[in-house]
């Protein structure tokens, strides 16, 4: 199934729109029931992983916040690019660690499958030692 370029942007705007505003349920809403989701790491930072179903999504954001210090996380979104159902998003994430009271800054880039206006596929690629690292995890 083909999804056009405004359908997919507006999904990815709503899926960023509720991650700022910290819903998990709200994120978890806009997303298939069967996806491919990919966030690389450590065994040791438990949001990190595969997970396959749309119930999953809400705990990963559930697991993942409370291990970063609250009010303190910047995003800063250099390129959001589209293309039919393909959506890449380039960000810079600067987070403080509540474990380690460690600042890291790391590039991001998000790749979002948009198939029937629902995410299918949510891929994070992160410089995964520097969470570790601040994480004190690597």
């Amino acid at each position: 199934m083909t999804t056009d370029t405004r359908t997919s942007r507006t999904v990815a705007e709503e899926f960023l729109e509720r991650l700022g505003r910290q819903d998990p349920d709200g994120v978890q809403e806009l997303f298939s029931e069967e996806i491919d989701w990919h966030v690389p790491g450590s065994d040791v930072l438990p949001w990190t992983g595969r997970r396959s179903r749309r119930e999953e999504v809400a705990p990963y954001f559930t697991t993942m916040w409370p291990h970063f210090a609250h009010g303190q996380s910047k995003v800063v979104l250099e390129r959001f690019i589209v293309d039919g159902g393909d959506v890449v998003l380039l960000a810079v994430f600067t987070h403080t660690a509540v474990a380690s009271g460690k600042e890291f800054t790391t590039p991001v880039a998000m790749h979002l499958g948009v198939e029937g206006g629902r995410i299918v596929r949510m891929h994070l690629y992160e410089d995964t030692l520097t969470v570790a690292e601040a994480f004190n995890a690597g």
